[in-house]
């Protein structure tokens, strides 16, 4: 009977082939796969913010948010669009010296170009529905509130849970790779994202969404307003804009998704299974 799942050491020899793959995609393709992926995100991330922003206990929330929002990371990886932060594991195939560096970091360059891209329409497309309006705009203003909480984080903070998401996230692309059936891969990638969600950890790729969302809404009154109810200030308000985004949130964060991703997954698993040509197992 042919096995439902792959041996880490075979998955870690197919995620070498992968990263091939990925790296042999022209950049025109890395770029409009990144803009499917960054989307795919943004629907996640939003789809979210709908069911919880009603809910006043963080912990049900978050919970909440993390049951929904892994559906993201399922269209992505079952649909074969790009995203930045799992591909981070094209570093295996740089380590077994299939793909080049320079390759890879194109590949991020251009997949990462096109999960903002992504993630901006969608912002754009979301405020022009209309649908930021739900619950007398208190919609609206949630999302401006998780906007001004992300980019009020402190370098290191943001930093070290970019390292922690994206050690969760990678660990769920690297165990939706070992099945081989689609129950399988969703399985997979549903509890780690869910857990990285529950913990409140940071994703480069969601934050695209989530902040420029709220720099979106701010501009209207009446979630200005509904996000003052909720506990942000005018001040706070006033300083969340596309330096902010950047500088306060975009920076730390990828830097510390690279390290969660590329190091604690991608280069650990390499040192174990492929170093040298020898698998462990």
């Amino acid at each position: 009977m042919e096995r439902s799942i792959l041996s880490p050491s075979e998955n870690a020899e197919s995620l070498v082939e992968i990263g091939s793959a990925r790296t042999n995609l022209t950049f025109v393709k890395e770029f409009l796969l990144g803009i499917l992926g960054g989307a795919f995100i943004a629907f996640a991330a939003q789809g979210s913010n709908v069911a919880i922003h009603t809910i006043d206990s963080v912990g049900l929330s978050k919970t909440l948010a993390g049951a929904l929002f892994a559906t993201g990371l399922m269209m992505v990886v079952i649909s074969g669009a790009e995203l930045f932060t799992g591909n981070s594991l094209i570093v295996i195939s740089c380590l077994q010296r299939k793909s080049k560096w320079v390759s890879m970091f194109r590949n991020w360059l251009f997949v990462y170009l096109g999960n903002f891209a992504g993630s901006l329409l969608i912002a754009y497309f979301i405020l022009h529905s209309g649908q930021l309006g739900f619950s007398e705009g208190l919609l609206g203003g949630f999302t401006i509130k998780i906007a001004v909480y992300k980019t009020g984080l402190s370098f290191e903070s943001a930093f070290f849970m970019g390292i922690l998401c994206n050690w969760l996230v990678c660990i769920a692309i690297w165990m939706a790779s070992a099945s081989k059936d689609i129950a399988g891969k969703i399985l997979a990638i549903f509890f780690p994202i869910w857990l990285f969600i529950t913990s409140g950890f940071e994703h480069s790729v969601a934050n695209m969404y989530y902040i420029p969302a709220g720099i979106l809404a701010k501009a209207n009154e009446e979630f200005a307003q509904a996000a003052i109810s909720l506990g942000v200030s005018a001040e706070q308000i006033a300083n969340l804009n596309w330096g902010t985004l950047f500088t306060r949130n975009l920076i730390p964060v990828t830097l510390g998704n690279i390290v969660g991703g590329a190091f604690f997954v991608g280069t650990i698993y390499w040192f174990v299974y492929l170093r040298k040509g020898k698998s462990s197992r």
